[in-house]
């Protein structure tokens, strides 16, 4: 069977699972978070932390509970590591360094699991379970949280309450994430992927040769990984690693973890408004610009324009065999639309163009279908742009599901969508005008700067993959990089959050014949070239003096 037919049946299969979910886990997510019951373990969390359940939050309550559990969070995960030489199954492995630490604890809060060291060589089991696998499922729980509150400000009616943070983070790990990632962790252990608690077993090579090939409990952070959209992996080659997804079969369930929940968002969204259509639209403008770029990297690696790669008739550097070029485009374009962040491929090792796809799909926002929690919040808040440029278009004051679209409902979505590109174009910006960040680049000219620009959108965007090019492990990559990744989560979450407290304020307007209907395709395509246009205005010069040169060199 050839590349391009096998890779057309998984997109398939894919296709098929999503759907398959797409209406009972979007309803069954909807009810979790309007159910007014408790379950007993969630009574108990309740009781032994001291939270009232039943009180609900104004937002900026609502913003500090978020902020203040991602604080704690940081310093618990920073003390893990600086402290796992006293630690049991630290396996002799020392204390993290202070830098490296910092940037770990800050990229596994944030959901960006960007990871500057060797996980098998540098974390024992504990800090991998304690740490990292705790923070796979609250990190994604709090981007679900976020979502869920601006749903209720667009759902609730003259009134200053958007829920129980507490609660909502609870319902998500427990009732959500917690049973699927412990289903699909069995999954993956009977499709090859490891679970052991040893450090490695010792082995001959045939020409009698000792070595050590380390062990890692896998499965169970393989699956919260993708399925909350983090990325970070057990071992240093993520998921081309054997160990961590060791055939097509477990690529494909990967795939689909890291597709399910963000696409399910969207029925779960429709179900919460009372106009199921309105996920339709967003479903129908996600799918749209992923297939985009999938099209886009699949040909760009199946028609390379490099000596070497043409000779081989496909660009073949970088990918795993037993995945191939379609496998590999797939699982791209899937984790950096998803602010996942895994790997099976080397995307460094992609052509110019099919660099530059993964790269772009980062840029426009990762909301196509974007992250668990964060992709829904996202596009939301490119609509509110969306229908302001429609209003400015008409002469009419804009609004979406029946509120008014203000200047602070305005300037909340803008300073959500403009955090990200301030922090992208300025840690570039500052990071090559260093003189010391040559000597981090393996590669000079155009394929440096997309490096660059990856590193920094990857950081801000709280996707956490990289071009493996550059270097780094310095002091002032650390920093930088872990300061992206705060201002990249938390700038658009208070921004979010402050949206839907002044949504959630106002009364609901009746639809009028001037009223822009957010159900068909003139929305549709209206939001979809919002999309692309913003992150064309915003990044298409950086793009033109990296990927785009390198593909016309």
């Amino acid at each position: 069977m050839s590349d391009l037919a096998a890779g057309l049946i998984q997109v398939g299969i894919l296709l098929v699972a999503l759907a398959v979910v797409y209406k009972p886990l979007g309803d069954y997510m909807a009810r979790v978070f309007t159910s007014g019951k408790h379950l007993a373990l969630e009574r108990g969390l309740y009781k032994l932390f001291r939270v009232d359940p039943d009180a609900e939050q104004r937002w900026p309550t609502y913003a500090m509970g978020v902020l203040g559990f991602s604080f704690v969070s940081i310093v618990l995960l920073y003390l893990l590591q600086r402290l796992q030489a006293v630690l049991p199954l630290s396996f002799g492995r020392g204390a993290v360094s202070p830098g490296i630490a910092f940037n770990t604890a800050v990229s596994f809060v944030t959901n960006t699991n960007w990871q500057s060291y060797s996980p098998e060589q540098t974390l024992g089991d504990t800090v991998q379970m304690a740490g990292l696998t705790v923070q796979n499922f609250l990190s994604a729980a709090v981007g679900l949280a976020v979502a869920i509150a601006l749903v209720r400000g667009f759902v609730r009616r003259q009134t200053d309450r958007l829920g129980n943070f507490w609660v909502d983070l609870t319902r998500g790990a427990v009732r959500i994430l917690l049973p699927i990632a412990a289903l699909f962790a069995i999954v993956l252990i009977a499709l090859g992927v490891t679970q052991s608690l040893k450090s490695g077993v010792n082995v001959t090579s045939p020409g009698g040769h000792q070595s050590t090939i380390p062990l890692a409990p896998t499965a169970s952070q393989e699956s919260i990984k993708e399925l909350g959209t983090n990325g970070g992996g057990i071992f240093n080659a993520n998921s081309s690693h054997p160990f961590e997804n060791p055939n097509v079969w477990s690529d494909l369930i990967e795939i689909f973890l890291l597709l399910c929940i963000p696409v399910s968002l969207t029925r779960t969204f429709g179900t919460m408004v009372g106009n199921r259509k309105q996920g339709y639209v967003l479903v129908t403008v996600m799918g749209t610009i992923w297939a985009a770029v999938l099209t886009w990297v699949w040909l760009a690696e199946t028609h390379p324009n490099g000596p070497a790669a043409l000779l081989a008739g496909a660009n073949l550097e970088g990918k795993e065999q037993r995945f191939g070029l379609s496998a590999s485009s797939l699982f791209a374009t899937s984790t950096t639309g998803t602010s996942t962040g895994a790997v099976n491929s080397m995307h460094d090792s992609f052509t110019g163009l099919g660099g530059g796809g993964p790269l772009l799909n980062i840029l426009l926002g990762e909301v196509t279908p974007g992250g668990v929690g964060t992709g829904l919040y996202g596009i939301l808040v490119v609509a509110i742009i969306a229908m302001f440029l429609a209003g400015l278009m008409v002469g009419r004051t804009p609004e979406y599901l029946g509120k008014k679209l203000g200047r602070r409902e305005v300037t909340a979505a803008a300073i959500s969508i403009l955090a990200m590109p301030t922090v992208v174009l300025l840690g570039t910006g500052a990071a090559l005008l260093l003189p010391g960040t040559a000597s981090a680049l393996n590669n000079g000219g155009p394929h440096g700067l997309s490096e660059v620009l990856y590193a920094y959108a990857s950081a801000g965007n709280n996707n956490g993959s990289a071009f493996a090019g550059l270097t780094v492990t310095s002091n002032w990559f650390e920093s930088t990089l872990a300061v992206a990744m705060a201002l990249g989560r938390f700038v658009p979450i208070l921004a979010t959050l402050c949206l839907a407290g002044s949504l959630a304020q106002q009364k609901k307007v009746p639809e009028t014949a001037g009223t822009l209907p957010t159900t068909g395709p003139l929305f549709a395509s209206l939001l979809g070239g919002t999309i692309v246009l913003v992150a064309a205005l915003t990044f298409i010069p950086a793009l033109a003096l990296g990927p785009f040169a390198e593909a016309l060199s």
